[in-house]
């Protein structure tokens, strides 16, 4: 039966995932190589956990991180590699710049014919099971390997594994702070090869409530925090059409208690709208971009990764999500924050995002979340979208609310 599957991810797969861009798929370099080496070495990783989806794991720590340092695991596309995601899609360059682990999830021909993670099948997006366990395994294995923190992971993939990025954040909210999918579709669109076609070229229009009780499955039961999520899409993407992007912010706002009506929009580079709802979802439209990651390569403060084979010149998608994910310690370059009142007289009320708050000295961070100082009252995310109110009832002593 699995040879029968794997022959029709020939078929109908075919690299499809991946195969609508205009740049030709060449093979990537592997770990170790000269174009591996000047993203930082990639380190492969055995012994991780049962690994019941028959993955492989590698990871990319920087020298000297602190405790309790971020991760991110970075799912690549059909016909990829995790080689291939380390080079080109800015994930290393910006865990040398901020002070973050990435994990890099890798699967096979022998999972898959064109080793595509297996969004669309059952065994392996079930909780506990397959593909998304490996995952949860490696997410652990990494903390306690490295020291990371506990509630500040974050995940992203492209095309198949933007798949199963939604696949991941939906069955493990309890482990992920936040994800990105790039080019993807929502969770349980599919649960067959067959399906899996289907929704990459026409995917069913559900209500918020109906793609949010396919969420909700993944972990029935669960009643804690639910991770950010930013959708990516390429407005001329004709290899899963931009309206799974739709049913995908249907989805994840609906798990997050927000409605689908915009609260934000903005214009950034590389003909990008950005589309926020709340602060729970943040939708990124590039214009005319096809299939694959963008990518901005450059050494400009907005820039990262390599272009080529489903890396597309148009935007660095990693820097804006690093940011989202409040990895950065730099606004948001999408979004310059409120500036606040940079001297404010003691007695007053200020009104900023959270990182504004840290900047000016009002307000400290620790593993992605901000506490006031001098009352260490909780605020939240640290990032330039959640914005809280502050009042100074004593010289350098700042508390929650006016």
């Amino acid at each position: 039966m699995r040879s029968v599957r794997l022959l029709l991810g020939s078929v109908l797969l075919g690299g499809a995932l991946v195969g609508a861009s205009s740049v030709p798929a060449t093979s990537a370099p592997p770990p170790g190589s000269s174009a591996a080496l000047a993203a930082g070495t990639l380190t492969p990783v055995t012994g991780f956990g049962s690994n019941p989806g028959n993955l492989s794991m590698y990871e990319y720590v920087p020298a000297d991180l602190p405790a309790g340092a971020p991760t991110v695991v970075a799912l690549h596309g059909c016909t990829q590699s995790a080689s291939a995601y380390h080079v080109g899609s800015g994930w290393s360059q910006l865990a040398d710049e901020h002070g973050f682990a990435v994990v890099y999830p890798q699967t096979s021909s022998g999972n898959n014919a064109n080793s595509c993670f297996n969004f669309f099948e059952a065994a392996d997006t079930t909780r506990g099971q397959g593909e998304v366990a490996s995952i949860a395994q490696m997410v652990q294995h990494a903390r306690s390997s490295h020291g990371l923190g506990s509630d500040n992971t974050f995940v992203t993939g492209l095309s198949a594994g933007g798949g199963m990025t939604s696949a991941v954040l939906a069955t493990h909210p309890d482990l992920f702070a936040g994800g990105s999918v790039i080019a993807g579709l929502p969770y349980r669109c599919a649960t067959s090869m067959i399906d899996a076609f289907g929704c990459m070229n026409n995917p069913p229009d559900r209500t918020p409530t109906q793609w949010g009780d396919l969420a909700r499955q993944g972990f029935p039961g669960y009643s804690g925090a639910r991770p950010r999520v930013a959708v990516w899409h390429g407005t001329a993407d004709s290899t899963v059409v931009p309206a799974n992007a739709r049913e995908l912010v249907d989805q994840f706002t609906d798990v997050a208690g927000v409605g689908t009506t915009p609260t934000a929009t903005s214009s950034l580079p590389g003909g990008t709208t950005r589309t926020s709802y709340g602060d729970a979802v943040v939708r990124y439209s590039v214009q005319g971009m096809g299939h694959g990651t963008p990518v901005d390569p450059g050494t400009g403060p907005e820039q990262c990764g390599q272009a080529g084979a489903y890396f597309l010149d148009t935007i660095c998608s990693a820097r804006y999500d690093a940011a989202f994910f409040g990895l950065t310690g730099a606004v948001d370059p999408g979004d310059r924050g409120d500036p606040g009142d940079p001297d404010p007289e003691p007695g007053a009320c200020v009104t900023s995002s959270n990182y504004t708050h840290t900047v000016e000295g009002r307000a400290h961070q620790s593993g992605g979340l901000t506490y006031a100082n001098g009352s260490n009252d909780p605020m939240g995310l640290w990032n330039v979208y959640t914005t809280t109110e502050l009042e100074e009832t004593s010289p350098g002593y700042w508390e929650l609310g006016c």
